[in-house]
């Protein structure tokens, strides 16, 4: 294996110059002193067989496995908001390829170790914020249970950067595989893995990847949907892109969460929507119950409300401190308390949602044994004891949260604390009875113990309070203040809460470790709460708006739908318009005039795709989908200030994007393909690109400028026409002449020609100009027109074709009776029949 690592004294130097920090010894180098530890440590000293951070799980089965495993992963997780999402790059020494992977993962992280189960890792890296002693994340302890024979590396935090990630991808991808800057500039957290990744691996072998050498693929996660991020940026589905504080975006539509795992949940499923049809439906029945039983829904939903954050509450259960500090055996009595409210919510939640559930349900609960972890929790802790909210009433629940009778000591500490707080507060009584004001005792986290008062300053003597009170602060006629007595008393408070949270604390430690043989069915109801709470999200947002649950076929239908976002904007129902596409019918193209609604409308038809994927109801009277496995979306903008270079080059990469990675079950949206070139060149760009696509089953909708376009029906019988319809009205002062959008849309291409003629007319051209450019425009489109003139022969096939695709879903889909489905097939004949041409005398004749 030393031939992957290079020279050692070289790599030594190395070392130094990245200042890497590795938990795990160095193939090859375990004899070389290396003069400063790498990553962040700064000791000097020997590196051989001992670990740095003490977190080398590399056993003896390991060393055999180095001869046939080749593969290094970096996997980072997201903060805050985004924990769940994970990125990973991985490369193989052998070959130079590097796979990227950003997906999100619920709190099981399945779909990690999927991955790195298929890719059999010889080394793992992780930031060292993961992987700190006693202070390790989920993440990285099941990585290390699931992999226990594989060397860990930890990494400083501040290698994992996705702007140096990028850096890394331009300057050593090769060109053929360029397209992957579209489908991962926005996946920051499989860039950063990637920056880690290589910095590492150059580390290690003492050399760097040649320019334009490395091939790098993004690899999406199994059974969801992928959605670039400029198509997700496109359509606003989590971030409003003019303003990212504003909601109107596609999760802020269906956002009604409850808690801030539902509302992580809800995030990654539109960011990464199911492929699965029957997981799909389970949820969707989920919502039609929840909407057919007011009872369920607002039962289920004040359970739910209740819960706090499950996941973050875990995350901190499952850390061990470094140091025993009164802060941190403070929160871990506050995190017990929080999890016995959990816990005691399980019961309402089961009575609630029994049937709603039904097996699934039960079979956890009978499983998990919640009921267990609850008694010995409730062995220890007080039975009233309950997570409130107020900082005084939330002390005195930790304060005494452990039963009398567990420690002697803890009991007597506990009557100490409660004779100095009667104390404190005997003392503020004699105070106000002393100076005769109306003072009471009030408390904050900051300030402990002080006097408040409400009072008129003309009421006090002189208008002053007593000289003995100190650190006075008024605010209206409320006045806050202390004194030397009640400041010591205080002091002797939080001494006696000092000894207090020590001693619960470690009964508190020791409650834990009997507990985490049960953790596991914690993350189970972590699982399910969140869940649930966007199952109600969804239920939620349907009794807004009249949203109907949708179908699963091999054909989108969407009978008068509208735009989510665009409801929540305007708060009223938008314009509506149908959709139809099928694998006879699987190419849409749409014209119509500026601001006519084409934009809108394509973004419309992809949201309404992705509400159906995640088990939502759409925003429409009727609508059947065929799933998607990828959502493409390219959306001109109307304001858009890059010059016409830049936005052409744009538009090749999206669409060179597209091309590469659609197949038969993809979803594509392109709009205004071709405007940062010539007319000429962008027509035969559009016409090479939409050929291209007719070749495959995805459903495609395709709006342009380029009414020549609308001709290709002639040549490919799959090829469907719409328009927007616009009406011309007069102003009232007389002669100009406006246009009336009416964002309807109808069969066939737009009469609006001439869009930049109309736009002269107005303006202050003279007259003869104009009737020149008309004149002119008539002649081309003449010319153009006959030359892709229909022949009835071409007319009759498409007939046919579209009559035999018809039979072709009728066959597949219908569930008419007989007598209806005879009606059904007597009209598409009719209309068979009328698609035909009518032969001429002379052809009658032959």
């Amino acid at each position: 294996s030393e031939s992957y690592f290079g020279d050692k004294s070289s790599c030594v130097e190395n070392a130094k110059a990245l200042n890497l920090t590795s938990s795990s010894s160095l193939r090859g180098l375990n004899s070389t002193c290396v003069g400063k530890t790498p990553l962040s440590s700064g000791r000097s000293g020997c590196r051989s067989h001992t670990p740095l951070m003490g977190y080398s799980v590399t056993s003896s089965s390991a060393v055999s496995a180095h001869t046939v495993a080749s593969v290094i992963v970096a996997v980072v997780e997201g903060r805050g908001l985004a924990r769940g999402e994970v990125g990973m790059a991985s490369i193989d020494l052998k070959n130079p390829e590097m796979i990227l992977s950003q997906f999100a993962d619920n709190t099981t992280y399945a779909k990690v170790i999927t991955k790195l189960k298929i890719l059999t890792p010889l080394e793992i890296i992780m930031s060292n914020t993961a992987c700190d002693a006693g202070n390790t994340t989920k993440l990285f302890s099941l990585i290390t249970e699931h992999f226990k024979n594989v060397t860990f590396t930890t990494v400083q935090r501040k290698y994992f950067n996705e702007t140096k990630g990028l850096e890394y991808i331009e300057q050593l991808c090769a060109s053929e595989f360029s397209t992957i800057f579209m489908e991962v500039q926005s996946k920051y957290y499989c860039l950063a893995a990637a920056s880690a990744l290589l910095k590492y691996v150059e580390f290690i072998q003492n050399a760097v990847y040649a320019p334009k050498s490395l091939k790098v693929r993004f690899q999406g996660s199994e059974k969801t949907a992928m959605i670039d991020s400029s198509s997700a940026q496109n359509l606003e589905l989590v971030l409003n892109s003019r303003d990212s504080r504003n909601g109107h975006t596609l999760l802020g539509v269906l956002n009604y969460t409850k808690t801030p795992g539902g509302s992580r949940r809800l995030r990654s499923n539109i960011l990464e929507p199911l492929v699965d049809a029957e997981t799909i439906n389970t949820r969707l029945d989920c919502v039609q119950e929840l909407l057919q039983d007011e009872e369920l829904f607002f039962g289920l939903q004040g359970v739910i409300s209740k819960f706090l954050d499950t996941e973050q509450l875990l995350s901190v259960l499952v850390q061990i401190p470094k140091q025993d500090t009164v802060k941190t055996a403070e929160s871990k009595i506050t995190n017990l308390i929080y999890l016995k409210h959990t816990l005691e919510l399980v019961e309402p939640l089961k009575v609630s949602g029994l049937w709603f559930f039904g097996v699934f349900f039960l079979w956890v609960f009978f499983v998990c044994l919640f009921g267990i972890i609850l008694e010995k929790i409730t062995s220890v802790i007080n039975d009233d004891t309950r997570y409130t909210k107020g900082c005084l009433s939330m002390r005195t629940q930790k304060c005494y949260a452990v039963k009398p009778n567990v420690n002697e000591f803890l009991d007597i500490a506990r009557r100490t604390y409660t004779e100095i707080v009667d104390d404190i507060a005997g003392m503020i009584t004699q105070l106000a009875e002393k100076y005769s004001l109306p003072m009471k005792t009030s408390f904050s986290s900051a300030r402990g113990f002080f006097i408040q008062m409400n009072a008129d300053c003309s009421t006090l003597p002189n208008g002053q309070l007593p000289s003995e009170f100190t650190k006075i602060t008024k605010m209206k006629n409320t006045y806050s203040f202390t004194s030397a007595d009640l400041i010591k008393m205080n002091e002797r408070c939080q001494e006696s809460l000092r000894e207090i949270y020590h001693m619960t604390y470690l009964i508190v430690c020791k409650l834990l470790n009997e507990i985490y043989e049960h953790i596991h069915c914690l993350y189970k109801l972590s699982d399910i709460v969140s869940m649930l709470d966007m199952l109600l999200s969804f239920a939620h947002a349907c009794t807004l708006s009249d949203y109907v649950r949708p179908e699963f076929t091999d054909t989108l239908a969407i009978k008068q739908g509208w735009h989510p976002i665009l409801e929540k904007i305007a708060m009223e129902k938008p314009v509506s318009n149908n959709t139809y596409l099928t694998e006879g019918n699987n190419f849409v193209i749409i014209t119509g005039p500026n601001m006519s609604g084409k934009s809108t409308y394509l973004k419309q038809i992809a949201l309404c795709q992705i509400m159906a994927q995640i088990g939502s109801y759409v925003p429409a009277e009727y609508c059947s989908f065929r799933i998607a496995e990828q959502i493409f979306t390219r959306i001109g903008m109307d304001d858009d200030i890059e010059t016409n270079a830049s936005t052409f080059m744009k538009e090749m990469k999206e669409i060179t994007y597209i091309i590469q990675n659609a197949n038969d079950k993809s979803l594509i949206i392109i709009d205004e393909l071709g405007r940062g070139t010539s007319a000429e060149e962008g027509i035969g760009i559009c016409y090479a690109a939409c050929e291209y696509l007719l070749n495959l089953k995805a459903f495609t909708l395709f709006a342009t400028h380029f009414l020549e376009l609308c001709h290709i029906d002639a040549l490919y019988p799959n090829v469907e026409n719409y328009h927007f319809e616009v009406q011309h009205v007069r102003s009232s002062a007389g002669n100009k002449e406006k246009i009336a959008y009416t964002y309807t849309l109808s069969k066939g291409y737009t009469e609006e020609k001439n869009y930049g003629i109309k736009a002269a007319e107005v303006s202050s051209l003279p007259s003869s100009i104009i009737l020149d450019a008309k004149e002119i425009t008539s002649h081309i489109a003449k010319q153009i027109l006959h030359r892709q003139k229909s022949t009835p022969e071409m007319m009759k096939q498409r007939a046919a074709y579209q009559l035999a695709m018809r039979l072709v879903q009728t066959a597949r889909n219908s569930r008419l009776d007989p007598d209806s489905l005879r009606v059904y097939l007597k009209a598409l004949k009719k209309k068979y029949e009328a698609s035909c041409p009518t032969p001429r005398k002379n052809d009658e004749l032959q």
